[in-house]
């Protein structure tokens, strides 16, 4: 949901940039974003000490904590999509939070941004899928048995399709109702605090959303990198 006074649009609209900001203000906030975490990013890392600063710390924890739950999920083969991994959960959680901040929107809170990871995602599988098994991977999609092959097939098409939609639909969905009921609450109760639990409910649910996204992504990754049977 969008804000009735949105920062960087304004700034924007200083410069001469005002209409593709109230456009797409969802764009200016995903670059924004990136922007921001790549910055952080090579703050973590630009003097990496035996004794960490308080960001490399952070960064440290972090880490570790992503990498534990990467590897409880797909195991040492998915140790190379870390990269891939960590990025989609702390964009995604960064993105979910900002909803959160007065004079602010959450990118997520719009069908545009999350097809763009859902595709993002789904695309991921495939060319891993591709990359690893070659030609052999349309196996994945013929079933365990040849005759079962006209059955199965335009039902694994239809369900990696539907996995885009399914993805898109869910985080959007969830964010941008998250953001309505704090929106409600604030109108009808903002002067006696009433919006504060569910803002703090939203704090959960914002990293919860990243976590599931994540999470599907992994498992799908996972199954493309299995041998079919």
């Amino acid at each position: 949901m969008e804000h009735p006074v949105m920062l960087l649009v304004w700034i924007l609209e200083k410069i001469g940039l005002g209409g593709f900001a109230h456009a797409y203000p969802h764009v200016v906030y995903t670059w924004f974003f990136m922007l921001v975490l790549i910055v952080v990013g090579k703050l973590a890392v630009s003097r990496l000490t035996l004794i960490p600063g308080c960001i490399q710390n952070v960064a440290e924890v972090i880490i570790e904590q992503i990498g534990s739950f990467q590897d409880s999920v797909m195991g040492p083969s998915g140790r190379s999509f870390f990269p891939f991994i960590a990025t989609l959960i702390i964009f995604v959680a960064t993105c979910n939070l900002n909803g959160l901040v007065p004079g602010s929107t959450a990118p997520t809170a719009n069908l545009n941004t999350t097809l763009a990871l859902a595709l993002v995602i789904v695309s991921t599988t495939h060319i891993t899928g591709i990359v690893k098994h070659g030609f052999k991977y349309i196996k994945h999609f013929l079933g365990p048995a040849p005759f079962l092959i006209p059955l199965i097939f335009p039902v694994e098409i239809i369900s990696h399709i539907a996995r885009v939609l399914s993805l898109s639909l869910r985080l959007f969905g969830n964010v941008v109702g998250e953001d309505l009921v704090v929106a409600i609450l604030f109108f009808l109760g903002g002067a006696y605090f009433l919006p504060l639990p569910m803002m703090f409910l939203g704090l959960f649910t914002s990293f919860l959303q990243a976590f599931v996204i994540t999470l599907l992504a992994m498992l799908y990754v996972s199954e493309a990198l299995a041998h079919s049977h």
